[in-house]
C-alpha cells in the first residue's frame, strides 16, 4: 500500500524534496517574533533570507562546503544561538580583528564611537496593552548607519569592556539595544553557525492589533 502510494505520487514529493533543500540551502523566510531589532525589524514582519550570501552549507547542516563572502559590519544576519541553538536574527556589530566595547550605551570599534543623532521619543509597545518610554537614534559607525533605540527604565548590559574577535568569530547585537538577547549575554557567534544574511521584509502584519497588514512594509530593504 505504502509503494503504491509513493509511487502514485513521486512528482509531488520530488517537488517537496526540492522545496525543502532549496530552503535550508539557498533561500529562506524569517517571521520575526520579538521586538528585539525594533525599529528597524517589527514583530510580525516576515524577512527574506539569503543562505548563499557567505556559504553553501550542506543542506540541513551547519557544514560549510564552500565560502562565497564575507560578513560584513552592519549586516542583519540569521543565525543558530552558540548557547541553545535557538535561530535569531541581529546585526553584525564586529567582525574578526575588531576591537569593540560600549560604555553607557555607546558602541566603540577599534577605539572610534559611534556618532548619534536625530533623537525621537516615543511609546514602545512591550507587550498587550503595555509601553515604556523609548528613545531612538541614529548610529553612525565606520562609515554604516542604522536607527538603534533605547528603553528608559529597563535594566541592560549597556557597558562592557573592550573585546578582541578573534578569526571565525562575530559579535552581534540587536537594534533595540535594551530588549535583546545577542553577543552580551549568548558570547560571540561562530561563522558556521550563521545561517544567512536577511535582506528585505518580504510581508509584515501587526500582531498586536488583530494581524492588520502593514503594506507599506512590504519590500522594505534592511
Amino acid at each position: 500500500m505504502l509503494r503504491n502510494w509513493i509511487k502514485s505520487n513521486r512528482g509531488f514529493l520530488v517537488l517537496l524534496l526540492c522545496f525543502g533543500i532549496f530552503r535550508t540551502a539557498v533561500a529562506d523566510w524569517n517571521p520575526i517574533p520579538s521586538g528585539s531589532m525594533r525599529p528597524t525589524l517589527l514583530e510580525g514582519d516576515v524577512v527574506f533570507v539569503n543562505r548563499l550570501a557567505y556559504d553553501v552549507k550542506l543542506p540541513l547542516t551547519d557544514v560549510v562546503l564552500l565560502p562565497l563572502g564575507e560578513p560584513q559590519r552592519g549586516d542583519v544576519v540569521t543565525f543558530s544561538s552558540p548557547q541553545d541553538g535557538t535561530r535569531l536574527i541581529k546585526r553584525i556589530a564586529a567582525v574578526p580583528g575588531d576591537r569593540v566595547e560600549m560604555r553607557n550605551e555607546v558602541l566603540y570599534i577599534n577605539g572610534q564611537a559611534a556618532q548619534y543623532d536625530a533623537p525621537e521619543v516615543v511609546q514602545e509597545a512591550v507587550g498587550v496593552g503595555a509601553t515604556v518610554q523609548a528613545t531612538r537614534w541614529t548610529e553612525r559607525l565606520g562609515g554604516h548607519e542604522r536607527r538603534v533605540q533605547w528603553l528608559h527604565g529597563v535594566p541592560a548590559r549597556s557597558t562592557f569592556d573592550a573585546i578582541d574577535v578573534p578569526a571565525g568569530q562575530y559579535l552581534m547585537l540587536g537594534d533595540n539595544r535594551d530588549d535583546s538577547v545577542d553577543s552580551r549575554y549568548i558570547g560571540l557567534v561562530p561563522r558556521h553557525l550563521l545561517i544567512g544574511q536577511a535582506r528585505r521584509v518580504l510581508v509584515s502584519a501587526d500582531i498586536l492589533e488583530q494581524w492588520a497588514p502593514r503594506l507599506q512594509r512590504m519590500g522594505l530593504p534592511l
